[in-house]
């Protein structure tokens, strides 16, 4: 709850928060193993829906907070059921890697009705046909997937990225978001000119990792440090 507090002060358009799964679906190393230790602390899915709730209600509090879900989750609590704790513990939209858009009909229905927006993945490889069916049930923002493959901080961005966009850009309104690979000032400084947000977690949950080690105060100084600069490269 402390480090949600810290990315909103610091200025961030939008938090992510991760509900821990134990089968990744496209989660690269870093975030498969921070799943691995929440499960193995014992962490459960109201925990998380707690920790969001005392965020959101803090007063003032006005940055959205997006919850990136497996749908088997979902499934198992049940969707209105879910739909229902995620809207009373603030939450402003889900996104739902692995809900295919030909099965995703019912569930874009329950959010909508509960005022949550509903982010669906689009990757490189996503015939135009089926981007259009995505994006026609996406609200809030377009999960731009840079790369074929899994999360994880790369080097250098694919310079397929400015036809991809476009590509995206001539099909919808809605802000298009850029995640998988983004994790530096110079990434960040490649897409603002060509996507509207840039979605950053490996490179943040790498920090971390070294709570239990360097502390908690420190690491959090290191994130509030690490997101100022990519923030600044926005500017």
């Amino acid at each position: 709850t402390d480090l949600l507090g810290d990315l909103a002060e610091v200025g961030v358009s939008l938090i992510e928060v991760g509900f821990p799964f134990s089968d990744p679906i496209a989660d690269g190393p870093v975030i498969q193993a921070s799943y691995t230790r929440a499960l193995d602390h014992g962490v459960k899915l109201d925990q998380v829906f707690d920790c969001v709730r005392q965020a959101t209600s803090r007063p003032g509090w006005h940055t959205p907070i997006a919850g990136m879900v497996s749908f088997s989750i979902v499934h198992r609590r049940g969707a209105d059921r879910f739909v229902a704790d995620a809207q009373h513990a603030g939450f402003s939209g889900l996104i739902v890697p692995d809900l295919p858009v030909e099965e995703a009909d019912e569930f874009s229905r329950l959010t909508q009705a509960a005022g949550l927006n509903l982010i669906l993945l689009i990757t490189p490889t996503t015939p135009q046909p089926r981007a259009e069916k995505i994006l026609r049930l996406c609200s809030g923002f377009v999960y731009c997937v840079s790369v074929v493959g899994i999360t994880g901080e790369r080097d250098a961005l694919p310079s397929t990225l400015v036809d991809y966009l476009a590509r995206l850009r001539a099909l919808t309104h809605l802000p298009l978001c850029v995640g998988f690979g983004v994790s530096r000032p110079q990434h960040v400084r490649q897409l603002r000119e060509i996507a509207d947000g840039v979605i950053v977690g490996s490179a943040l949950v790498r920090r971390l990792e070294r709570v239990h080690s360097d502390g908690a105060d420190t690491v959090r100084t290191e994130i509030r440090q690490q997101v100022s600069e990519l923030l600044a490269a926005l500017a």
